[in-house]
């Protein structure tokens, strides 16, 4: 299943795309993509889709889940990424926070901070929990994910490393967090760790990865997070992002209004995103 919410921002409904590529309504069904419906999708599996309302038009799409209650990054997962940046790969998985208020629809604008003068642009495997994760193991942890997404983890970058403490200012910014189109359910993923990826600036692509090349992938980073607080339904987990982000381009380039920045992963969908200064 691709599942997905659309709607005005906060006011935004449950919807599943058809065979056809057509936006099915689903609020007479569930209410939200949230919460416990995550722990039952095989029931909404069992759903006609076909007997459903087609939504007309092009509605603005929301982030594909409600109701995250922790939104949790990985840095440095890529090896090729760590070098770019003049980092070394961790022993362990870096991980950090980024506030629940940057999330926002996949389309939805870059917001360009005040006094940012290093706002970048990460393309990211998100993964949904879909139910409750607590000491699992590894070879347990993937039937706790509800489904995949792409994520753009934006990142001022003089935020996060130039004006000390913790990465969080420089990733939590409004707006930081497109995420979507669609939650794809597991049965429509064949393998995350091998999955295309790539980012592209005012048409320049920038990005081109492949989730192969993750230093610990889904199935690991789950455990491992269980390890140290229970993950609940619909909490996401940003995986890390492959080389060709703006901090390692020579000299680094970063954006500013009216850039276009899109993204997609394989079988996942595409975003797109105009940057507009806050």
């Amino acid at each position: 299943m691709k599942l997905l919410r659309y709607g005005p921002r906060g006011q935004e409904k449950p919807g599943i795309m058809d065979a056809a590529g057509q936006i099915r309504d689903l609020s007479g069904v569930v209410g939200d993509i949230a919460g416990d419906v995550l722990t039952r999708l095989s029931d909404l599996a069992k759903t006609d889709v076909n007997s459903l309302p087609v939504v007309q038009g092009n509605p603005r799409l929301g982030a594909c889940v409600g109701g995250t209650g922790k939104f949790i990054c990985i840095g440095l997962n890529y090896s090729d990424h760590a070098a770019e940046t003049g980092a070394t790969v961790p022993p362990e998985p870096i991980i950090f926070m980024k506030a629940t208020s940057a999330i926002c629809g996949p389309n939805d604008p870059i917001l360009i901070p005040r006094t940012s003068e290093k706002t970048d642009w990460e393309v990211e495997l998100g993964v949904v929990i879909g139910k409750p994760a607590k000491y699992v193991s590894e070879a347990e942890a993937l039937n706790h994910v509800a489904g995949y997404c792409v994520i753009n983890d934006v990142s001022e970058r003089a935020f996060q490393t130039e004006r000390s403490g913790q990465w969080t200012k420089g990733k939590s910014c409004d707006n930081f967090g497109q995420t979507g189109p669609w939650l794809v359910t597991p049965d429509e993923v064949a393998d995350p760790q091998n999955l295309g990826m790539w980012l592209t600036v005012n048409g320049e692509k920038v990005q081109n990865g492949s989730t192969k090349t993750m230093v610990y992938g889904v199935a690991h980073l789950v455990s491992y997070l269980s390890q140290f607080f229970t993950l609940h339904p619909g909490d996401i987990i940003s995986t890390g992002t492959p080389p060709g982000v703006g901090l390692g381009m020579k000299p680094p380039r970063y954006l500013k209004a009216g850039d276009v920045v899109e993204l997609g992963i394989e079988g996942l969908g595409q975003q797109r995103q105009t940057c507009e200064q806050d």
